[in-house]
């Protein structure tokens, strides 16, 4: 059964920064590509960083040069470590993954497993 566990949300003042960390069990991180979303109340789920095609990293507008993604495939673990957070990075976060059509390209498709989220509070 495929699990991607959240973790590392909280509640931070603007300017804080916070390390997201998804866990996953039964699957190998390294044969999916693997990304972050985010849900805002009241709004719509938005990507947020993403692992693609040749290893491309891909960031929203929004968090580019504040967040990083990252992966540890030995621990089968996706990052997220966030820096400068402001009040309008308050969301729900989830990780996704995205199936591998080969070694070097994602699938356009719809992710096919997501996580349960973890909560993101930024106070101004």
């Amino acid at each position: 059964q495929v699990q991607l566990v959240e973790s590392g949300g909280g509640s931070v003042q603007a300017g804080g920064s916070l390390r997201l960390s998804c866990a996953a069990s039964g699957l190998s991180v390294s044969n999916y590509c693997m990304g972050w979303s985010r849900q805002a109340p009241g709004k719509g789920r938005e990507g947020v960083a993403r692992f693609g095609n040749f290893g491309g990293i891909f960031y929203a507008d929004s968090v580019q040069g504040r967040f990083t993604i990252s992966q540890d495939n030995a621990k089968n673990t996706l990052y997220l470590e966030m820096n400068s957070l402001k009040p309008e990075d308050t969301a729900m976060y989830f990780c996704w993954t995205r199936r591998r059509i080969s070694s070097s390209a994602c699938s356009a498709n719809d992710p096919n497993y997501w996580g349960q989220g973890t909560q993101v509070i930024v106070s101004s």
